[in-house]
């Protein structure tokens, strides 16, 4: 092991975690990696006599950005779902000090470009799509006796990820979020009231391992609930803009009812659209707005522009108003470009050779280059936006503190008669800031959203 910093928390945490290891498997760590994530993830060889056990360590998330913040709870569904017969990693153990879930290490990669053609992509997203309509038809019973919430009425299932998430939302908010207020508003109003059938939904879902054609496993069940299960046709939808599944959404969700004899639903994947979009974009608002020591920045505000932007679109199509396209003059430098200017030079003055630490020197490169963009924008895009709110509201405000918490407020009491001009005013809002930028590395996903066709 390296013991480089064994003074760090870092080797104290993986110390811990090696004891705990070897006291539950049996056996000697041989190897243990840190994995460059935005989360605390390792990878472990164990010898047991003659056999190496590959294992995965899924460490805590930190921050508080979870709905479900219990990891134990992961691992409980993985467990049931594995004894179920459903393709997820195996679970060794749970370790209490640091909270770690120990699970098999599984083979293989989500990347589908490395798959040999697109005949075998097509059959991996089949595989994803059996496993996901499989998993869909279980008994929730024994999800529920691991104390995972049941759902009965149509508004319980189908907004089963809002009320998970709602209370997080409400209990760190720092500012007003006019756009977040009317997706909720909308959402409400647009229960679709025929779905009364719950499943155990992965929700963030999409996200599985493949090797040489053949699926290994569902991995990432932290958001797991029990819901309406057109939510992961939706989530998965969304994953297509930046992890593609191996075929056309369209094609999937078609091969999703032939297995599943589910009927088609465009109407409820749209609405499930929007409602992860939304629940997603609830859950990091409070970290951009008020930044906590030690959050990955670059991720939470890159996370934050590109699920408002998807909101807008998801939007868009069940309302039925197309997305504007305003136009804004592009400044190049703020009023602190050179000491921005020294700072990107510091950053890059400073040398490591660990790729821990090279992964957190890249994403302070990715936060400075977006600072220089919003050192020189941020006032031009805050004047356009307070033209068109206080067009709209029809009244003066001296500050954009003071119209945000304005607009919040209309947005709550307006009626459905209201709709197109706020969907207007927040279209324009977002897709002037991915102009400004949408070239950045931190807002390159916002740039690329685009729907797939369902």
């Amino acid at each position: 092991l390296d013991r480089s910093s064994a003074a760090s928390d870092v080797y104290k945490r993986q110390q811990k975690i090696c004891q705990f290891v070897e006291l539950t498997l049996g056996g000697q760590v041989t190897h243990i990696e840190r994995l460059p994530r935005w989360r605390p993830a390792w990878n472990l060889d164990l010898q047991s006599g003659e056999e190496l056990l590959k294992l995965h360590i899924r460490g805590e998330r930190g921050g508080d950005v979870n709905p479900f913040p219990e990891l134990r709870r992961e691992a409980d569904i993985l467990e049931v779902l594995g004894k179920h017969g459903i393709p997820v990693p195996h679970i060794y153990g749970f370790c209490e000090d640091p909270q770690a879930i120990v699970m098999e290490a599984v083979p293989g990669t989500r990347d589908v470009s490395t798959a040999n053609d697109d005949t075998q992509r097509l059959e991996l997203a089949r595989q994803y799509v059996e496993a996901m309509a499989a998993m869909h038809k279980l008994p929730v019973g024994p999800f529920v006796e691991k104390g995972i919430h049941l759902p009965t009425s149509p508004e319980d299932i189908a907004l089963a990820g809002l009320d998970a998430y709602y209370p997080l939302y409400e209990r760190n908010k720092t500012r007003p979020q006019p756009l977040l207020e009317f997706a909720l508003k909308w959402l409400r109003r647009n229960v679709p009231q025929h779905r009364t059938k719950a499943s155990l939904v992965q929700y963030d879902s999409g996200q599985y391992l493949f090797k040489d054609g053949k699926l290994n496993a569902l991995y990432d069940f932290e958001f797991a609930m029990i819901g309406d299960p057109l939510a992961d046709l939706a989530s998965a939808r969304m994953r297509e803009n930046y992890e593609p599944l191996g075929c056309k959404f369209s094609e999937l969700y078609r091969y999703y009812q032939e297995v599943s004899g589910e009927p088609l639903e465009p109407d409820v994947i749209r609405f499930h659209t929007v409602l992860f979009s939304t629940v997603s974009a609830m859950q990091f608002s409070s970290t951009v707005a008020t930044p906590k020591p030690g959050d990955p920045h670059d991720t939470y505000v890159e996370f934050d522009i590109a699920l408002r932007r998807v909101v807008v679109h998801a939007l868009s199509e069940s309302i039925g108003i197309p997305i504007p396209r305003p136009s804004i003059d592009i400044h190049t430098q703020g009023p602190n470009a050179p000491l921005i200017s020294m700072l990107a030079d510091a950053v890059e003055q400073v040398e490591t050779t660990e790729t821990f630490q090279k992964t957190k020197l890249n994403a302070v490169r990715k936060i400075v280059e977006y600072l220089g963009k919003a050192d020189a924008m941020t006032l031009h895009l805050q004047a356009q936006d307070q033209k068109e709110t206080e067009h709209l509201l029809g009244q003066k405000f001296e500050t954009p503190e003071a119209l945000d918490e304005a607009l919040e407020t209309f947005v709550k009491q307006a009626g459905p008669e209201e709709d197109h001009a706020l969907f207007q005013l927040f279209a324009s809002q977002i897709e002037r800031q991915v102009q400004v930028f949408g070239k950045t590395a931190i807002g390159a996903s916002a740039s690329h959203i685009d729907l797939p066709e369902i």
